[in-house]
């Protein structure tokens, strides 16, 4: 999943982000005289604006560290490097970036360090590529950093008021024995449900117990890929990652013979179309490209049959 996160940032963050554009850190002065680096809106005292501007260093003190062994996709640094709370010469509070130390026994509370400027500023926090130890232990090389720039939407020159940040998010899922079921069955082009014995309804995906009455659902149901629309959504903004001209639909389905609707496509028809109570059928892709997912479906479309009641679904809404 992606999206860029998009936010204007204001006369304090908007001067801090500018900038780092120039390579220069500025903080804001607190009615205590307390330097905020990142720089506050409001006074954390007396909650009244700030605006008095200090430029530090480039070069601080490391408070706090956490060593990082694994970094992941879209972090400062592809190899270990330590996460470091560090206090910039002429700053009262801590800023939180990536130190490239090489090893957790290079780095400690109390190391000095220097930022690492980004070869190509634009106004946005990882301008500020990393930190290095001021004093690198031998054989120790720094790093460049992997990471793609961000986005800052300006005319050279003028402040920035506009930041983009893409972010990302991938999911890891351990199927429990029912969803692996449901899964397989999936693969070979069958939607697998589960009957709750109490009040009889039929849930797909399977949960492996009924939410209503708590007993475990073991009879599994051959499900057709018939059904109706209860609810939908039409789709009109683009977005990161659309792979979809809009408008479109997405939307609940239920299917015949099942209790529980879940989300999927409506296309084959002009959205503006699309209905509550539509009959509709499952498109599946080639046989060749199946696998183990609902995305063996790659959408439902219209059947042509008489909608279904409100009555018949307004339950299930």
């Amino acid at each position: 999943m992606g999206f860029d996160y998009t936010r204007s940032v204001g006369p304090v963050l908007g001067h801090f982000v500018t900038a780092l554009r120039e390579r220069r850190i500025d903080g804001v002065r607190g009615s205590d005289g307390r330097v905020h680096v990142p720089p506050v809106e409001y006074d954390p005292t007396t909650a009244e604006p700030l605006s008095e501007f200090v430029t530090v260093a480039n070069e601080g003190t490391v408070l706090s560290w956490s060593w990082i062994a694994r970094p992941l996709d879209g972090q400062p640094l592809a190899r270990p490097f330590a996460w470091a709370l560090i206090r910039l010469d002429g700053a009262d509070t801590a800023i939180l970036h990536a130190v490239d130390a090489g090893a957790p026994e290079h780095i400690g509370t109390g190391s000095r360090v220097r930022v690492r400027w980004a070869d190509e500023p634009v106004g946005h926090i990882r301008d500020i590529a990393c930190f290095d130890l001021v004093d690198p232990p031998a054989g120790h090389t720094p790093t460049e950093s992997p990471a793609a720039p961000p986005v800052a939407e300006r005319a050279d020159g003028d402040p920035v008021g506009i930041v983009i940040t893409p972010i990302h998010l991938r999911y890891q899922h351990s199927a429990s024995p029912e969803e692996s079921r449901y899964l397989r069955a999936l693969a070979e082009g069958r939607l697998l449900g589960q009957r709750c014995p109490v009040c009889r309804k039929v849930y797909i995906p399977p949960r492996g117990a009924c939410p209503v009455d708590g007993v475990p659902t073991v009879e599994e149901i051959d499900l057709p890929d018939t059904g109706i629309i209860t609810t939908f959504c039409i789709v009109n903004v683009p977005f990161l990652g659309q792979r979809i001209k809009p408008p479109y639909v997405a939307a609940y389905i239920l299917l015949d013979g099942a209790d529980i609707a879940f989300l999927h496509l409506v296309l084959g028809c002009d959205a503006a179309d699309v209905r509550m109570g539509m009959r509709v059928r499952a498109s599946w892709k080639p046989r060749d490209e199946w696998g183990t997912t609902l995305e063996n479906i790659q959408h439902f479309e219209p059947t042509g049959e008489p909608d279904a009641p409100y009555e018949s679904f307004a339950h299930h809404l």
